[in-house]
């Protein structure tokens, strides 16, 4: 009788040996040496045409570029999101002295000003072709009056 159960464990543990030894096997000297390291945690899409570069009539290039657009969004509502924490951290933390979070501050004023002349104004049909447009339009306008905030050149 005391054999039988060092028998069990045995069979138990040749099973075990037998599935699980080669699975990490493969793993570690297949798998592992031939994977892409990469700095992010997040699902990185590979970049599309963007809308100017797609033909009229070629939809599925124009919804890729849409859908390239609403994710550019996506991130960069999330940037503002994370450096106006990071600005209320700072001013969290210094309480008496804001002059401590002025780099903190700039970034985050830039990153709004990028947003603004990116997606400012574009209200509820914000989309890559009204995008796109803005764009067209805030260039004609510096090439005839100089960049915008600089006083109008005649």
């Amino acid at each position: 009788m005391e054999d039988e159960p060092n028998k069990f464990v045995r069979f138990i543990k040749s099973v075990y040996y037998i599935i699980d030894k080669p699975v990490v096997y493969f793993r570690e000297n297949i798998v592992v040496p031939n994977q892409k390291k990469y700095p992010w945690y997040h699902q990185q899409f590979r970049r599309v045409p963007t809308i100017d570069e797609c033909y009229e009539l070629d939809m599925a290039c124009r919804i890729e570029a849409e859908l390239q657009f609403q994710r550019d969004w996506l991130v960069d509502q999330e940037i503002l999101h994370v450096t106006r924490l990071r600005q209320e951290d700072c001013f969290m933390e210094n309480p008496e002295n804001h002059e401590l979070c002025d780099e903190i501050v700039k970034t985050h004023q830039d990153a709004l000003t990028a947003y603004q002349i990116k997606y400012g104004d574009l209200g509820i049909k914000c989309n890559a072709i009204n995008a796109f447009m803005k764009q067209k339009h805030r260039m004609i306008w510096e090439r005839r009056h100089g960049p915008v905030g600089n006083g109008m050149k005649f």
